[in-house]
């Protein structure tokens, strides 16, 4: 069985604590349940299911630490596995950064789960994928595509009497759709708590329309452009700036947080005024654990304030050697929007780019937050408010922080997934002046 109740979970987690020896003792107790179909050239390649569950035990002597794990949850096996982490603990050497275990918290009521998602089974994903291939078919295109589901738990405990509990839910969905002769490419992705906030046709439909409007693509010189990043692209370029908030690396002035002469740019205006981030686990659209990854409670943070840096993550460590309050990382983040459509802010463009996706990023340079990658699967040249005809892909130089201050518009926020973590977000489309792309790419 993968997915225990909050009181089974609970009755391992006391046992562990019973058998431990240690000065401090944590355990964490995971499990899932997830189902998958991949489909390429209009028919599913592979299908499956997966149940897993472990518990991953963590004792300390002073700042000696050691872990091990298990997936066998019999007395004989807690035991075992629990020795096991002491043993290793009194191998390892210190861990001068080691800040023991939390003492109770208080965590606000999220609902990341859906009984709907929960209970989704092989012919309800059949029905989902064989949607998504019709839609390609009807207009002789060849889909290739991705959903999955999935249920799981999270539990923790530890010597201190803290214990945690959480259930969620989650279908993610992405499909790319091609011409026959390969020269046109549409991409689509979805991702929810909820399976009814999916509707894999309607998706599937906007791949298409994208991949027969991508063919007999025409190249523009590579320069800057007013560019609409459709919140896919927006993703992989914002997570890399959520990703890289921490005190600790802005304060050693290696981040683009770094301040020139030492110290973080806390309470300094980094990016245009429109633009607000912040996380909340209970948000209806996008709720997740109220409980970072060392137990410490979630809560609503805005991080940047109508342009501001109001809160940057700061670890427990961190926190202790500044004399400041630590400040967990979130499990979400979310950017306020607009009130246009991304037909709104394409009737509004004089001459510029549409960007479907951004693809294979990857750092140029840290303190800068430089980025590289290439555009793929849908890019379009508007002019006069209208989508006028596809245009090759760019490889792109550029940073989130310069293109928050480039900003000329925002469109409404929406759930999107990225690309290239999988993470979730709520982000708007963002229309952008003088986004840099410095070469051209043959690939479609």
């Amino acid at each position: 069985m993968a997915i225990y109740t909050q009181e089974q979970a609970q009755a391992i987690l006391k046992k562990v604590m019973a058998l431990s020896k240690a000065d401090e003792c944590e355990a964490n107790l995971n499990g899932s349940k997830s189902g998958n179909v991949r489909y390429a050239r209009n028919s599913v390649s592979t299908a499956g299911e997966a149940h897993t569950t472990s518990l991953v035990v963590q004792s300390s002597f002073g700042k000696k630490v050691g872990t091990a794990t298990i997936n066998e949850f019999d007395d004989a096996s807690l035991e075992k596995v629990v020795r096991r982490s002491e043993e290793l603990a009194k191998l390892a050497p210190e861990n001068p950064e080691y800040m023991g275990v939390l003492g109770p918290q208080k965590y606000i009521a999220t609902s990341p789960y859906v009984a709907a998602t929960a209970a989704i089974t092989p012919d309800k994903r059949a029905e989902m994928v064989a949607q998504s291939i019709s839609a390609a078919k009807a207009k002789n295109l060849t889909a290739a595509g991705y959903l999955q589901d999935s249920v799981g738990f999270q539990s923790m405990m530890n010597s201190k009497g803290l214990f945690a509990y959480n259930t969620d839910t989650g279908v993610d969905f992405s499909l790319t759709v091609r011409t026959p002769d390969g020269t046109g490419s549409g991409y689509v992705s979805r991702g929810f708590n909820d399976v009814n906030k999916l509707n894999t046709a309607t998706a599937s439909n906007i791949a298409v329309i994208k991949a027969t409007g991508s063919k007999d693509a025409k190249a523009l010189e590579p320069g800057k452009y007013t560019v609409i990043l459709e919140p896919a692209a927006v993703a992989v370029m914002l997570e890399n700036l959520f990703f890289n908030m921490d005190a600790r690396s802005a304060d050693e002035g290696r981040s683009f947080l770094s301040k020139a002469g030492g110290g973080n740019k806390l309470g300094q205006k980094l990016v245009d005024e429109r633009v607000t981030i912040y996380s909340d686990p209970a948000h209806p659209e996008l709720p997740t654990s109220p409980w970072a990854q060392d137990g410490q409670a979630l809560n609503k943070v805005t991080w940047i304030d109508k342009g501001v840096v109001k809160q940057i993550p700061v670890s427990r460590f961190w926190a202790q050697q500044k004399k400041i309050t630590p400040v967990p990382f979130p499990n979400s983040a979310i950017m306020q929007g607009g009130t246009q459509s991304l037909e709104d802010m394409i009737k509004g463009t004089q001459k510029g780019i549409l960007v479907t996706r951004l693809w294979y990023i990857r750092s140029v340079d840290p303190q800068t937050l430089l980025l590289t990658g290439l555009t793929r699967d849908g890019t379009f040249y508007i002019e006069n408010g209208k989508i006028k005809h596809a245009v090759k892909n760019f490889r792109f130089n550029e940073s989130p922080i310069i293109m928050l201050n480039n900003l000329e518009a925002l469109g409404k926020t929406e759930r999107v997934v990225s690309g290239e973590s999988s993470n979730n977000y709520l982000l708007p489309p963002l229309k952008i002046r003088d986004f840099t792309f410095s070469s051209l790419s043959d690939a479609v």
